[in-house]
């Protein structure tokens, strides 16, 4: 304490609790104070500063706020370790997946694994910090007005989306991409059996999304481009469809991307039916390519993503856009159901979303994931697979005599988990004969590998035979 008092002593640094933390920061440079070492309780250095406790414990939080110290709760403020560089907790962290994973035979490439790259410890630090934001953060309900940051925060992530005009009142954060689809059909959905239209491959959660709400789902043919406007025309006046659940940026599973043209085609069918269109872009790890359905259709455009696929789907933090014209009725929809994300989440999201070192995170394991990528490429590229290092899956359509059930069974019974084409089709429709891969990149990129050769050699060594 003597030395932070002569440090503070010849401070000319205001206001006061500034000059406190220079102090403290001055005294850990000199190695008076050093990693791990206790700071004096807040009233006893308050005491002997002359000052009010509050200022001192203002200044606590700069230094707990900038990493230099740490507050753990019911034993104090202490000098805080040196920060370790992302990489090499990235290492650490995945030697222990490899380790653990490798313990088995089975690989799992049923869905996508995110490469740990160094955001499990930023995430775990902004959980660290939610201990110093005011009380009143986990005393009250939560608020619209209170979650204004964290919405703010958002629209950084979301700046190089072509959303078309857009501010924080837009946007509801919501429980993961699942749920936001859930929270836009609810918002738009009328009527005793409403109609909602997806592609005839489709993500499957849209359809649960649609049987919760009792409503009735009609698929709509694609090709290579996407949907076919001219199909969509009739089917959403023949259904008087309400909504048109759709991933046009990437499709998934195909990994098919709609350009633009196709796009306004659509918007153009959409806008003669007032049919409502709700972009799903959740697996989106790179910079958007065309502009969204939101800007295309300003009254009847939803934009849905979340930061499962590029950060961590543990926290299931997504968020909704809506339509100028519908944001009153996303918000209701949201705050009837369910009053809110909750706050540690909100704040959680807000400290991710305002620090530069999450988006260099995202750019890492954007990287690792194409590395993952190109290695599927290299063994399977001579089959017919769709792919873009830049999307965490691949689509690989099985040549004769292989039929998608028989295909997942076989390389389940070598070690490989995969999903088959028919999870994406609706129940009555003719099942596509491909499997969907997911890039596991919490396995040892070896391990994924040899998982690739085993399907390579189910490909190239086709039983004469293969049961439906």
């Amino acid at each position: 304490m003597d030395t932070i008092l002569e440090l503070y002593e010849t401070s000319t640094e205001t206001p006061k609790y500034k000059a406190v933390a220079g102090a403290i920061r001055q005294a850990i440079a000199a190695g008076a104070l050093a990693p791990g070492d206790k700071l004096p309780p807040v009233r006893d250095l308050a005491w002997r500063l002359g000052m009010t406790p509050g200022t001192v414990a203002r200044a606590y939080t700069c230094l707990t706020d900038e990493g230099t110290a740490q507050a753990e709760v019911g034993r104090g403020t202490f000098v805080a370790q040196p920060p370790r560089p992302a990489a090499a907790l990235a290492k650490e962290s995945r030697w222990l997946q490899f380790t653990a994973n490798e313990q088995t035979d089975q690989v799992n490439l049923y869905a996508s694994k995110l490469p740990d790259m160094g955001q499990v410890a930023l995430i775990n630090d902004a959980f660290a910090r939610l201990a110093e934001r005011p009380p009143q953060h986990l005393l009250n309900y939560p608020s619209r007005v209170g979650f204004a940051p964290a919405r703010r925060a958002v629209l950084r992530w979301l700046a190089s989306v072509p959303l078309g005009p857009v501010d924080e009142t837009d946007l509801v954060l919501s429980h993961g991409g699942q749920s936001g689809v859930t929270l836009v059909l609810q918002s738009v959905l009328r009527g005793r059996r409403p109609v909602v239209l997806v592609e005839d491959l489709s993500y499957p959660g849209f359809r649960r999304a649609a049987r919760l709400l009792r409503a009735e789902v009609v698929s709509v043919p694609m090709d290579d481009a996407g949907i076919l406007p001219e199909a969509l025309d009739q089917i959403a006046k023949r259904h008087e469809a309400q909504v048109l659940c759709t991933c046009p940026e990437i499709h998934n599973p195909t990994v098919v991307h709609t350009a633009l043209d196709r796009r306004e085609a659509i918007a153009r069918v959409a806008r003669q039916h007032n049919l409502h269109v709700l972009e799903d872009d959740c697996y989106r790890m790179s910079l958007s390519r065309r502009i969204s359905y939101r800007a295309l259709l300003p009254d009847l455009g939803w934009y849905v993503s979340s930061m499962s696929k590029s950060l961590s789907p543990a926290l299931r933090i997504g968020f909704v856009v809506a339509p100028k014209h519908h944001a009153a009725d996303l918000r209701r929809v949201a705050e009837d159901g369910f009053f809110g994300l909750a706050r540690p989440l909100a704040d959680v999201l807000e400290d991710l979303l305002t620090r530069d070192e999450t988006f260099d995170l995202i750019a890492q394991v954007s990287r690792e994931s194409a590395r993952y990528v190109r290695t599927a490429v290299n063994v399977l590229g001579r089959y017919d697979l769709s792919w873009s290092e830049d999307i965490s899956f691949l689509w690989l359509r099985l040549p004769d005599p292989w039929r998608s059930a028989a295909f997942v069974q076989a390389a389940e019974a070598r070690g490989v988990q995969l999903r088959p084409g028919e999870d994406f089709a609706l129940r009555d429709a003719t099942p596509p004969h491909a499997v969907r891969i997911g890039v596991n990149a919490q396995v040892s990129l070896d391990s994924f590998e040899a998982a690739l050769l085993k399907l390579r050699d189910l490909l190239d060594h086709p039983p004469e035979q293969v049961s439906v």
